[in-house]
């Protein structure tokens, strides 16, 4: 298949954005990213970010949206906004306790996000959900993970986040096989349990090609059955600067052919 793009998620250089979002694009796009995944409500109009995107040739793929601002009330505005910035992964990357506290909490969450696909699909974007690691602790006899994209729409993106399923004790490879076609974008986010040995949250430090996520089977998985539109990094450790260590991470992947 064609290669797949490789995208930066924002939270992880958030401090950088917040202080100087022109330069911080700018040196995202001169590390070689070919998108950006935004997070959390807008703080400039779409406008303004997508004359910055197109003046440093990135793509927004994607941007994490609290589940408030995909409620009926809020959709319509939160629609046009991304529309303006030509981005059609609307991911919600967590949810209220209510939404995910027992299994039939998971099961009405799940028809939601099939109600909220079908309503983004009249405008050609997609709607996701962006694990952390709650999802792979079972419940009821079965992972939440399970449950919620058992029962969900192919219209719903299972954006996988590889370091935070591990963390959380799942296999990324057996969840990329039990959806083929569900993993349109993937967070690439390093860890180690060699390193999180003691303390688990350590395990997020290595790099990405210095952890030990089986990389090649998730590359492989995405590329052929994953139905992958976008890698995304993710970094969130504070071994080196934000902006140093999704840098590494980017030449990590390089290294490995990507």
């Amino acid at each position: 298949m064609a290669r797949i793009p490789i995208g930066l998620q924002l939270y992880s250089v958030r401090h950088d954005l917040q202080r100087d979002t022109r330069g911080t694009l700018k040196a995202v796009a001169d590390m070689g990213y070919e998108g950006v995944e935004f997070a959390g409500p807008p703080q400039q109009s779409a406008e303004e970010l997508r004359r910055l995107l197109d003046e440093f040739g990135l793509v927004c793929c994607g941007w994490h949206t609290p589940f408030a601002l995909v409620q009926d009330d809020q959709l319509e505005e939160t629609i046009e906004f991304n529309k303006v910035l030509d981005n059609r992964f609307v991911i919600v990357p967590g949810l209220p306790e209510e939404c995910r506290n027992s299994r039939d909490a998971w099961l009405k969450t799940a028809e939601f996000f099939n109600r909220l696909a079908r309503k983004l699909a009249a405008h050609d974007m997609m709607t996701g959900y962006h694990n952390h690691t709650v999802e792979f602790t079972p419940m009821e006899g079965q992972l939440p993970w399970d449950i919620f994209f058992g029962n969900t729409d192919k219209g719903v993106v299972m954006q996988l986040d590889t370091g935070n399923a591990v963390f959380g004790g799942g296999d990324v490879v057996s969840v990329l096989e039990r959806y083929p076609g569900r993993a349109v974008t993937v967070h690439l986010k390093p860890y180690s349990k060699e390193a999180g040995r003691d303390d688990p949250h350590q395990g997020f430090r290595p790099l990405i090609g210095d952890d030990d996520i089986p990389w090649q089977d998730v590359f492989r998985l995405c590329e052929t059955v994953g139905g992958t539109e976008w890698y995304i990094v993710e970094y969130e450790s504070d071994a080196f600067t934000p902006l140093e260590a999704v840098d590494r991470c980017l030449q990590g992947l390089k290294a490995m052919g990507k």
